[in-house]
């Protein structure tokens, strides 16, 4: 799908669900932009506020392609702003900390990820934007919130970070081998935008119901440990770790192409996976009689066994044959597999986006939220650096030219 395809379009005409909220977002890198571009695809207007010169640091990330401008635009940029219009604010000149509370008046919710306590000493805290605008709602996404009782509340965190401190690294670290980083993407930061946008869409209904505007404070930490929740679950119930693990088969298997993803934690299941992968003798094996007894001969008994069946066939065949009969399993895809798929491609969720210097299209996961009655698309490219600056400024605020101009000069905006 491209950036001006419109899916389900029968609907295009359908006001989406967030039409006429606004956005005001101080944001950089992930947990924040990803939850504002999923505002914005259900219809909100989302403005951007960058620094000067550098911009979201997620803009300078790697890989990269150019702007037209021959500005280096990062991957994580890309992934996470479609659809938003880019103000460059000096943040650190208090008359940049100015316009952004003269802007935070005309937008029902204004939000930041820096590290707790950064907005206040800017001047763009929760309190100074309530102080103009009370029935603001105000998110804020940092690592460990903005609750003066953690411990942690004024240390840096990335997604790794708070992965790591979730207790999922240690739970799924394989003997003597050292905990893997990053094993599923930027699990901390997606989770936080997510339930950024939850309390920012609760707390919307909250004011239309009483007229109060409120904070939202989402720790990713805490949306982590949320994501994870097996780790201190399993710890209450005396497992401590992925090896000592019962819960049944979840593993992965070679095929003769490839490999693919087996999960049975039910009795029933097991008995259709030993009889459609020729191993009838597993269900009168009494060292298979249990979910502790699978885990425990899992490489010795039966990965031989299901790798043997599987060997002639590749892992979309293997899979196929597995899913007939009720067994959930899935192919272990390369990113070209992944790419290719044709469930991708029928709910929509590749947009392409055009590499400003020619080159081939930038690939960003499309919006997994569908609605009957709502479009999808068309979607506008993320913007460059500062480019609404200008329109946002005499918009709202009706600054003229000669205004502009002397804060450009000034060094205030970009």
């Amino acid at each position: 799908m491209r950036l001006g395809d419109i899916a389900n379009a029968e609907h295009a005409g359908t006001p989406k669900p967030l039409t006429g909220v606004r956005v005001l977002a101080i944001e950089q890198m992930a947990a924040l932009p990803f939850g504002t571009q999923l505002l914005a695809r259900l219809g909100a207007d989302v403005v951007k506020i960058e620094a000067p010169g550098s911009g979201d640091s997620g803009r300078g990330s790697l890989p990269a392609v150019d702007d037209p401008a021959g500005r280096q635009v990062g991957a994580t940029f890309l992934r996470n702003n479609l659809n938003k219009r880019s103000v460059a604010i000096n943040l650190k000149d208090p008359a940049g900390a100015g316009l952004v509370l003269e802007l935070a008046k005309r937008f029902d919710i204004v939000c930041e990820n820096f590290k707790a306590g950064t907005a206040d000493r800017l001047g763009i805290g929760y309190e100074a934007v309530r102080a103009v605008h009370p029935e603001v709602i105000y998110l804020s996404v940092s690592g460990f919130g903005n609750d003066p009782s953690s411990p942690h509340m004024h240390r840096a965190a990335y997604a790794a970070i708070v992965e790591g401190m979730s207790g999922i690294y240690e739970y799924k670290r394989l003997p003597d081998r050292p905990p893997i980083v990053n094993p599923v993407g930027a699990l901390g930061d997606i989770s936080s935008a997510l339930f950024g946008v939850i309390g920012v869409l609760s707390a919307l209904r909250h004011r239309e119901a009483t007229g109060d505007g409120q904070r939202v404070d989402i720790a990713m930490m805490d949306a982590t440990m949320a994501m994870t929740d097996l780790v201190t679950n399993f710890y209450s119930m005396g497992i401590s770790g992925e090896a000592d693990s019962a819960v049944g088969i979840i593993e992965t298997f070679a095929a003769g192409t490839g490999h693919f993803i087996v999960q049975v934690i039910r009795e029933h299941q097991w008995e259709k996976l030993a009889e459609l992968t020729n191993n009838p003798q597993w269900l009168i094996d009494e060292r298979l009689a249990s979910r502790e007894g699978w885990r425990d001969h899992l490489n010795t008994v039966i990965r031989p066994g299901i790798e043997r069946w599987a060997s002639s066939m590749s892992n979309t065949q293997a899979v196929e044959a597995l899913a007939a009969e009720g067994i959930a399993a899935g192919e272990s895809y390369t990113s070209a597999d992944i790419v290719a798929d044709p469930h991708v491609s029928a709910r929509h969720m590749l947009v392409e986006m055009d590499d400003p210097q020619g080159g081939d299209p930038v690939l960003i996961p499309g919006n997994p939220v569908k609605l009957s009655r709502m479009a999808e698309g068309p979607e506008t490219r993320v913007p460059w650096l500062g480019e609404h600056t200008d329109e946002v400024l005499a918009t709202e605020l009706g600054l003229d030219t000669a205004a502009i101009t002397e804060l450009r000069a000034r060094g205030v905006i970009e």
